[in-house]
């Protein structure tokens, strides 16, 4: 895969499909931080259950279900969120990574902080949107290792300055309508900007009304 000119190639996304929580919610109580208990997930940087609230029980299985495992925490809209804790402010938590159905596109974020990867996220990142690529499209083993170099390569973009905050979206795989972009984030008390999956023709998932 050519990634420069596969960067060039880009078509409008609209940003209003996107369903995001609110970035920050402050808790009670700081939360107890168990020993080795969260290593090889996604979702590691901090265990915050002690501040997040009950579970949602849902009457059937989700088919995103398997996020639960990674860390992740199912919200009341059937999406997904990972929840870290705030290390300047005590007692605090924030939306790290947050999946979902919109539209029957499959739609996942990483959330940057004040504009700005923190050290380790774009791997974590990476990992994230790569075990959803696996999942949930038909794209064999060499083109997820050229789509993950893809991806890799507009993370270091975003680093650099050379992709600027758009609604546009950047094609990185053709069968499943796949495309990433850096946009802006909006609505409640979420500012800031975040690197977006959208999946257009997801495998493995059942039709969603909006979340």
């Amino acid at each position: 895969m050519n990634i420069i000119s596969r960067l060039l190639t880009t078509f409008s996304l609209s940003i209003s499909a996107l369903a995001v929580v609110p970035c920050f919610a402050i808790a009670q109580q700081t939360p107890t931080v168990p020993e080795q208990q969260m290593t090889q997930r996604i979702c590691s940087s901090d265990a915050v259950e002690d501040l997040l609230p009950p579970a949602v029980s849902q009457e059937s299985p989700s088919p995103l279900s398997y996020l639960g495992q990674q860390g992740f925490t199912q919200n009341s809209d059937g999406s997904w969120t990972c929840y870290v804790s705030d290390s300047r402010k005590q007692g605090r938590y924030y939306t790290l990574f947050k999946v979902q159905q919109v539209n029957g596109n499959l739609v996942a974020s990483s959330f940057l902080d004040g504009g700005i990867l923190p050290e380790g996220q774009n791997n974590r990142s990476l990992d994230f949107f790569m075990m959803l690529i696996e999942k949930h499209t038909k794209a064999s083993q060499g083109n997820r290792e050229s789509i993950r170099r893809y991806l890799d390569t507009f993370f270091s973009f975003v680093k650099q300055g050379k992709v600027q905050l758009s609604n546009r979206g950047y094609l990185f795989d053709q069968p499943s309508g796949g495309v990433v972009m850096y946009h802006s984030v909006t609505g409640g008390k979420l500012k800031g900007a975040a690197i977006t999956i959208n999946i257009r023709s997801p495998e493995n998932l059942s039709s969603s009304p909006v979340s």
